[in-house]
C-alpha cells in the first residue's frame, strides 16, 4: 500500500472515532486530502452504495473498514 493509502486508513480511523454520521466522516477525509494533496478530492462513505466515477489516473482509493466502505478519488 502506498503512502496515500496508509494515510487514508489513518484518517478514516480518526474520522470514525470523531464522527458518527457518514456524511461527516466523508467530509473530514475529503478536507484532509484536499489539504495534503491539493483539491479536488471526493469522498463517499457508507455501508451500501454504488458508484460510477471519472477520476485522475492513480488517484482512486477504495477499501472497507469493518462494514464501512470508503471511496476516495480526485477529479477536477
Amino acid at each position: 500500500m502506498d503512502f496515500a493509502g496508509q494515510l487514508l486508513g489513518v484518517l478514516s480511523l480518526q474520522a470514525m472515532d470523531k464522527y458518527n454520521v457518514e456524511k461527516d466522516i466523508a467530509a473530514y477525509i475529503k478536507k484532509e486530502f484536499d489539504k495534503k494533496y491539493n483539491p479536488t478530492w471526493h469522498c463517499v462513505v457508507g455501508r451500501n452504495f454504488g458508484s460510477y466515477v471519472t477520476h485522475e489516473t492513480k488517484h482512486f482509493l477504495y477499501f472497507y473498514m469493518g462494514q464501512m466502505a470508503v471511496l476516495l478519488f480526485k477529479s477536477g
